[in-house]
């Protein structure tokens, strides 16, 4: 038997394992007793231990923060490292398919999670199981550690290595293909604001996803309506204009994209403050924002633009509400591989507040980075290369921040292959068949590197 051929055996099973998870709608939720990220992780955890239960792993539900199913025996231990929460998705939001519901269009699968990160964990289960198959010599224990927090700080993977320690070799299938061996760091922020004629305001959906669409109600003839038509108008802009009760609602329809490629969705909160401005609308909020964060995503207005060889600093404003008449929403830093937080935070200190608002740093994360040239990443890279043919890609750092920062000797690698935008964090996420059976091929020569190294 080939790898391949096993793997491919499995082709119904991925599909209605993945379409179980797909179906639950895993979003963060209110904490319980013993529901610490609420009922709805809770379930996707329970459901995936089943499954590998009922195959006949080793399972344990540590606490309901996470889970692994295992095999092999050995002091060290290879760790799959997966999670099983989703941002949120409303059909509304610009879906072609009830997002909750795992749909196949010529090969093609469509639902939340099917990529980030149902998808690749079904993978890696399927890889687990080919690894039996073919009998491969298990003198490591190989471990699926499934998550429930990864979206919203990993709280659960952090709960996981107080109690069952890190790995000794590891990934987590939750990056790109042929690996991550750099993730930069981030600062996260709010913005308060109580200087302000707006009478309402939404948008967003995550802090660490470019706003897709955001209502603003304003007091009617505080600016020019024709001004703001043709500034939304001339930059393509889908929107609305209309009087309530209220005042004037503005309504813009943005792009989604994922927090640490800003650059690739199109921010509604900040086109709709942009467009404001320039249609006259006097407001010293409006100007802080304006000054502070605007149209860029490269952190110039808040005075930490910077870049090293492996990438430029990105922003991103991902949320915005309203309350008691205070302003507040978020911001999301991913700042290079080379250097701190501390650094980049004084960058700021002077350009943290003025008499329209002020910023507040709330937390920092670390740069993760290890060498081209080291093990792991040499090791999972010719995994990769040997089963894609595929010798030119090389491993990266990225914006994003995944497991790796949680659990030592850990990098990302896959699920994305390269070149590929799934839509993560947005409308209409996708994968297809094909590339979650080819994962599954990679994961199980990763296993057999990391196996001998």
């Amino acid at each position: 038997m080939d790898v391949r051929s096993v793997v491919n055996g499995y082709r119904d099973e991925l599909l209605s394992r993945l379409g179980k998870l797909v179906a639950i709608n895993s979003v963060m939720g209110t904490p319980t007793a013993d529901a610490p990220f609420g009922e709805a992780p809770k379930e996707a955890l329970q459901c995936a231990l089943d499954m590998m239960a009922k195959d006949g792993f080793r399972t344990v539900d540590v606490d309901h923060y996470a889970g692994y199913a295992e095999m092999g025996e050995g002091e060290e231990v290879i760790g799959i490292v997966g999670h099983l929460d989703v941002v949120p998705a409303r059909k509304e939001d610009g879906w072609d398919t009830d997002p909750f519901v795992m749909t196949e269009k010529d090969g093609v699968l469509y639902g939340r999670g099917v990529s980030d990160d149902k998808g690749a964990v079904v993978a890696s289960m399927i890889a687990m199981k080919a690894l039996r198959d073919l009998k491969v010599p298990m003198t490591k224990r190989v471990r699926l550690i499934m998550g429930t927090n990864e979206e919203n700080g990993s709280k659960c993977l952090e709960h996981y290595v107080e109690k069952e320690g890190s790995c000794d070799w590891g990934f987590t299938p939750d990056g790109e293909f042929p690996g991550v061996h750099g993730e930069k760091g981030m600062v996260g922020a709010v913005y308060r604001s109580k200087l302000t004629g707006i009478r309402a305001i939404e948008g967003g959906t995550a802090r660490n996803v470019v706003c897709p669409k955001c209502t603003v109600t304003v007091d009617k003839a505080s600016f020019s309506r024709k001004k703001l038509e043709d500034y939304f108008n001339n930059n393509n802009l889908e929107f609305t204009i209309s009087e309530t009760e209220k005042g004037i609602e503005i309504t813009v329809i943005g792009v989604a994209a994922h927090a640490s490629t800003p650059e690739l969705g199109v921010n509604a909160i900040s086109w709709l403050f942009t467009g404001l401005k320039e249609a006259g609308y006097q407001d010293p909020f409006v100007n802080f924002y304006c000054s502070h964060i605007g149209l860029n995503t490269d952190g110039e207005g808040l005075g930490c633009k910077c870049e090293d060889e492996f990438g430029a600093l990105t922003l991103n404003a991902g949320v915005i509400g309203m309350k008691d008449g205070v302003i507040e929403g978020s911001i999301d830093i991913r700042f290079p591989v080379t250097q701190n937080s501390r650094r980049v935070v004084s960058m700021m200190k002077e350009r943290l507040e003025d008499e329209g608002g002020a910023v507040e740093i709330i937390n920092t994360v670390e740069p993760l980075f290890f060498s081209p040239d080291s093990p792991l990443v040499t090791s999972l890279l010719s995994a990769y290369q040997e089963v894609t043919g595929d010798y030119e890609t090389m491993p990266m750092t990225i914006g994003g921040g995944t497991y790796a920062k949680e659990i030592e000797n850990t990098i990302a690698f896959g699920c994305a292959f390269p070149g590929k935008d799934y839509r993560i964090h947005n409308a209409n996420e996708w994968v297809t068949v094909d590339e979650l059976l080819l994962q599954a091929e990679i994961y199980v020569n990763a296993v057999i590197k990391l196996m001998n190294v």
